[in-house]
């Protein structure tokens, strides 16, 4: 738990750029519909019409930088992991919309298919939203630190048979050879020059601790494929 909150802290801390123009940008638009209703006040007659409908756009920006926000103390908060009902396709969403400023900075083109109807899991929202958040930062460096072809970024999920929802995360980047796809788990093993090798055993280790798996595959022609399976009716430890 104390690594896996490491984790997360350096992780937000990576992102705090990205996370900066995530809020700032709602503040901004806050800003401008405020300059905007003072206008319409001021007009004669005032246009209540235009000051309602910029008052409700100044509520809609407030609310998008608390979510924001909300998110942020969420991972950073250190707690004790909790089991809830939770709606995997919406934890997948929040994830990429808390990455969205990050894939746009490195030209990252962001698809997502996830299956509708998808039956709730037992898990910690933190946790679970830990490991995708790390399998996405990985695909984003990985693929700009190449400059072959496109970058896209590809996340799935799916009800893999009647027990378990399954969650991919596939990217265009250089991949890995197939014969490392498990000693890319092991602690302390990285491909990074100022990586430490904790991200994806951290990963693996909240994924069986709810009583899933967490797989790699090499891409083809290129790339990596990240997946993992949650049951439905949770038998794991944490």
């Amino acid at each position: 738990m104390e690594l896996a909150h490491a984790n997360r802290v350096a992780t937000m801390g990576q992102l705090s750029a990205s996370i900066a123009h995530e809020v700032n940008q709602p503040i901004g638009a806050a800003v401008t519909n405020a300059h905007a209703a003072l206008r319409w006040l001021g007009a004669t007659p005032p246009n209540m019409d235009e000051v309602h409908l910029a008052l409700s756009r100044i509520v809609t920006n407030g609310n998008r930088a608390t979510d924001v926000l909300s998110r942020i103390r969420a991972f950073i908060k250190k707690a004790p992991p909790r089991k809830d009902s939770l709606d995997v396709n919406q934890a997948v969403l929040e994830v990429v919309a808390l990455t969205r400023s990050e894939a746009k900075k490195n030209k990252v083109t962001v698809q997502m298919q996830l299956a509708e109807g998808l039956p709730v899991v037992q898990a910690d929202r933190v946790q679970l939203q830990q490991v995708l958040l790390n399998l996405i930062i990985n695909a984003i460096e990985a693929m700009s630190a190449s400059d072959a072809g496109s970058r896209r970024l590809l996340i799935s999920s799916a009800n893999s048979g009647s027990s378990d929802v399954s969650v991919e995360v596939q990217d265009s980047g250089p991949g890995f050879p197939e014969a490392s796809a498990e000693q890319i788990f092991q602690a302390f093993y990285t491909t990074k020059p100022d990586g430490l090798g904790m991200g994806l055993s951290i990963c693996r280790s909240i994924v069986e601790a709810h009583g899933g798996q967490l797989r790699a595959a090499a891409g083809h022609p290129t790339g990596a494929i990240f997946t993992f399976t949650l049951p439905i009716r949770s038998n794991g430890t944490f």
